[in-house]
């Protein structure tokens, strides 16, 4: 009898994935590649549970010579001696949320568990000292160089990057762990640091400055993440199996596939990458999912999106140069950084001559998770009112019942509690967008056309919506403004028919007011 497919969502351990027949994405050849590449010292920047785990797990294996492990994998044709070196294996994640004399033991718990498999014991109470001292021993017992692997790296700082009181202490401490690296060059044969944050040099590496940021390596690219070749050959049975259970035809569930978890691009050109979380979820539970955006709440994102004065309708196409959105988060000016490096955003174009990338939402898993966490600063909780509303709204616009959505919504806003900031013109259009942007549809604001900007466009698969917002006058005044500046030719050859559809809101009552639907 065929045993079931085994999904390795949580596992990071090689050896325990590959002995106890989990599926595995060849990412083997990678390793080889790293290891044999031109620098000892990589650091590689990746969104939580996409993988860097399991890589740096994968290469604790290889490094330790453990060939048996490797057996059918790409690596194995590549390697032929196998060397066993000396591994250190440092896990950063649990220093989570942890004052100084906290982290300090940890840190020495860490270097504790390293010591015993050398059979070193030491009384040392400084982290860099016990560094140093473990790898040069370490060095001297099996007179090969030392190879070092710290997972997480940023770990203890995620919490407190941009607290101005507490992060300079936390972040001495880290930088005073990792200092012995650069002394110890002699005695290491390889160095790997993983993170989801861009590290800054200046902070916490001031003296280890030789280390290559692999994270936009075009070489790279794949490294961590499925992508559509990988997807449609190493797991072609997993694709069937879903569809027989979503009773989907294969190109229908990988359209559903395509259009949830994919879209992400680390660096241009790029393979598409769909996020191996919400992948692997998605075939194991045999459904579709808000899978890896529903594994970590973006509480800290939502607040950083209100202290930069971040407009959900600005988050989907941003333009910035490499440097500006990969920077060191401890020094970003705006929000980009932090999309960028958490995942919520992901490159989207580039152009090479201005050197200018542009970033947006990478799909609809993230797009609909990020505006549902948005949904309470323009309407109310999202409680089972608000979810209700949203999918009845849906129905409406998608059967072309605009007439219906709009009384749908009124009577929907008429109850909502009081709310700051709904005063001006803005805080509705944005509202339309985080709402429209929930239905799973295409909509943009502040359009461009030939004579003036529309603000709100929504399309459906059957009809172009061009939608005017007026705050306290009238519908006729906001369908004039469209007939004035004739925005509909803008969308002529869209394909589509065209509605006009304009609202007026009422500041007092804070809903809408009446509107006007013209053909």
């Amino acid at each position: 009898m065929e045993q079931p497919r085994r999904y390795p969502i949580g596992i990071q351990t090689f050896s325990e994935l590959v002995n106890k027949h989990y599926l595995y994405i060849d990412k083997t050849e990678y390793v080889y590649r790293m290891a044999h590449g031109n620098s000892k010292y990589l650091f590689l920047s990746r969104p939580r549970r996409f993988g860097k785990s399991l890589l740096t797990s994968t290469l604790h294996a290889y490094f330790e010579g453990r060939k048996d492990l490797f057996k059918g994998l790409t690596i194995e044709q590549l390697e032929t001696e196998w060397t066993p070196y000396p591994v250190l294996h440092f896990d950063m994640s649990l220093g989570k949320h942890m004052d100084r004399k906290q982290l300090e033991n940890f840190l020495l718990y860490q270097l504790s568990g390293q010591e015993k498999q050398f059979g070193i014991s030491t009384d040392i109470v400084d982290s860099n000292i016990r560094l140093a001292n473990l790898i040069q021993r370490a060095y001297e017992q099996t007179g090969r160089q030392v190879v070092v692997l710290i997972d997480e790296y940023d770990a203890p700082l995620l919490d407190v990057v941009h607290e101005e009181k507490d992060l300079p202490v936390l972040r001495n401490v880290m930088r005073n762990f990792y200092s012995p690296l650069k002394g110890c060059d002699p005695y290491l044969r390889f160095v790997f640091l993983t993170g989801i944050t861009k590290f800054s040099q200046l902070s916490i590496f001031s003296e280890l400055n030789n280390i290559e940021n692999i994270s936009m390596d075009e070489a790279y690219a794949a490294i961590c993440g499925i992508t559509q070749e990988e997807m449609e050959t190493q797991m072609s049975i997993d694709v069937d199996l879903l569809a027989s259970g979503l009773k989907l035809t294969r190109e229908e569930t990988l359209q559903q596939l395509k259009d949830n978890y994919d879209g992400y691009h680390f660096t241009w050109p790029s393979p598409d990458i769909y996020n191996p979380f919400s992948l692997l979820t998605a075939f194991s539970k045999k459904r579709l999912d808000s899978y890896w955006f529903g594994s970590g709440t973006p509480t800290y994102l939502i607040e950083m999106l209100r202290k930069y004065a971040t407009l959900p309708s600005e988050i989907d196409c941003i333009t910035a140069l490499a440097e500006e959105f990969d920077a060191p988060t401890e020094r970003m000016q705006n929000i980009t950084p932090l999309l960028y490096q958490s995942g919520y955003v992901t490159i989207k174009d580039y152009d090479k001559g201005m050197r200018l990338y542009t970033l947006g939402l990478p799909n609809r898993e993230v797009r609909v998770g990020l505006m549902r966490s948005l949904l309470p600063s323009y309407v109310m909780p999202d409680t089972l009112k608000t979810t209700t509303m949203i999918a009845y709204l849906s129905r409406d616009i998608i059967r072309g019942e605009m007439e219906a959505a709009l009384c749908r919504l009124q009577e929907f806003l008429g109850t909502v509690p009081y709310a700051e900031n709904t005063h001006y013109e803005g805080h509705y259009q944005q509202m339309f967008y985080v709402i429209f942007s929930l239905l799973g549809m295409y909509v943009d604001v502040e359009v461009r056309t030939p004579r003036g900007r529309v603000d709100v466009v929504l399309r459906t698969p059957q009809t172009l919506y061009v939608i005017e917002l007026k705050l306290d006058k009238s519908a006729e005044a906001a369908m004039q403004q469209i007939d004035l500046k004739n925005y509909p030719e803008r969308f002529a050859l869209c394909g589509l028919p065209v509605v006009k559809v304009g609202i007026n809101f009422d500041k007092e009552k804070r809903t809408i007011s009446d509107w006007k639907i013209e053909q």
